[in-house]
């Protein structure tokens, strides 16, 4: 990897590749993305997340694009959403949760919306849950 990151997420996109998005390094949180390619063994930068975030969650859609969701970041938690399009490698903003939450799920459900369940937001772990709908 070209940064150093721990708290991050690693997603399987279509095309073979692994795109790495946030985390920690020391004490700051990232927006820098990365993809990595098997096929070559090569790592690459790609366009940066508008949120510096760790402890978040990543969904692969059944478009292709990446949903990034919630996390940590700079003294707060977050209820923001981005996603990233592996055909531009661009991020764009998505509408936000209604709870901050890190360390929660998200799953794509068969109808291609994603739930995102549970998580903590301080030291309290939550009950609620939310439905994502791409369309």
């Amino acid at each position: 990897m070209n940064d150093a990151r721990g708290e991050h997420t690693v997603s399987l996109l279509n095309n073979g590749k692994l795109l790495i998005t946030g985390g920690l390094i020391n004490r700051d949180f990232l927006n820098s993305t990365e993809l990595y390619d098997p096929s070559n063994e090569t790592w690459t930068i790609t366009g940066s997340m508008n949120d510096p975030r760790g402890e978040h969650m990543a969904s692969v859609l059944t478009n292709g694009k990446v949903l990034v969701s919630g996390g940590y970041g700079n003294g707060h938690w977050l209820n923001s959403a981005e996603l990233y399009d592996p055909s531009t490698e661009i991020w764009t903003t998505t509408g936000s949760m209604n709870s901050a939450r890190s360390q929660h799920t998200s799953s794509v459900l068969p109808n291609g919306r994603v739930l995102v369940t549970g998580g903590h937001i301080s030291r309290d772990a939550l009950t609620s849950a939310e439905l994502y709908d791409p369309s």
